[in-house]
C-alpha cells in the first residue's frame, strides 16, 4: 500500500513538473516579443542518405547533406509561428553549409549572413585540422562571442548552426540538442549572455495556433 501511495504521489509530481515546464516555455516565447534575445537553433532534419565531403565545398550542393522535406516543412512551421506571434527578428547568422542557410531563410524569411564560426565542427580532423580538440575549443569561443553580442534594438538575433558547435560552446550536456531546437539567451552587452531556456520544435506551432 505504501508503495502504491508513493507511486501515485510520484505521478502527481511528474504531471506538475510537466505543466510547469509548459508554462515556463509559454512565458519564454511571449518574452521574445520584446526583443533583446539571441536564439541559436540547430538546423532542422536532413536527408541521411547524403553525406558531407571533406574538406567542405560550400558551393557544391552534391557534396553536402541537405535538409529533407520534413526538415523544410518543420522550418516553415517554426517560421509561421514566429510571424504569427509577432516575434521581431533582426540579424540572422548561419553556417556556410546549405542546410543551415536554408533553415535560416525558412524560419526567419530574411536574408542570412553565413559565418565560419557556425560551420559544422564535428569533423575538424577530417577537415585538415592539426588539433581537432583545440579547433573545437576555438569554435566554442567564437559561438559564445556571437551570442554575447546584443541584438539590434527591438529585435532578436537568430543563429543557425550544428549540434557539435552547440556542444563546443556550452559543454557536452548541450549535446542532446534536437534538430530544430533553439537555445535562448538574453544579451544586453553588460557581460556574457544569460541562458534562459530551450524551445523544442513541438512548442512553436502549438503557441501559434492559439
Amino acid at each position: 500500500m505504501k508503495f502504491l501511495c508513493r507511486l501515485a504521489l510520484f505521478a502527481v509530481l511528474a504531471g506538475f513538473s510537466q505543466h510547469a515546464t509548459a508554462a515556463d516555455t509559454a512565458g519564454l516565447i511571449a518574452s521574445l516579443k520584446q526583443g533583446a534575445y539571441v536564439l541559436i537553433f540547430r538546423h532542422t532534419a536532413t536527408d541521411d542518405s547524403q553525406k558531407d565531403i571533406y574538406p567542405y565545398k560550400f558551393d557544391d550542393m552534391s557534396a553536402q547533406r541537405q535538409l529533407s522535406e520534413k526538415g523544410r516543412d518543420v522550418a516553415r512551421q517554426i517560421g509561421m509561428a514566429i510571424k504569427e506571434l509577432a516575434i521581431p527578428v533582426g540579424d540572422v547568422y548561419t553556417s556556410r553549409l546549405n542546410r543551415a542557410i536554408e533553415t535560416g531563410k525558412l524560419i526567419t524569411g530574411h536574408e542570412v549572413k553565413p559565418v565560419d564560426a557556425l560551420n559544422d565542427s564535428s569533423n575538424a580532423s577530417a577537415s585538415g585540422m592539426a588539433n581537432p580538440s583545440g579547433a573545437n575549443a576555438r569554435v566554442g569561443q567564437a559561438v559564445r562571442q556571437l551570442i554575447d553580442a546584443p541584438p539590434k534594438a527591438g529585435t532578436n538575433t537568430v543563429l543557425i548552426t550544428h549540434k557539435t558547435n552547440i556542444a563546443d560552446a556550452f559543454g557536452k550536456e548541450a549535446g542532446d540538442v534536437q534538430e530544430g531546437e533553439a537555445f535562448i539567451y538574453k544579451a544586453d552587452g553588460s557581460g556574457p549572455a544569460a541562458f534562459v531556456g530551450r524551445i523544442k520544435v513541438a512548442d512553436w506551432p502549438v503557441k501559434a495556433s492559439k
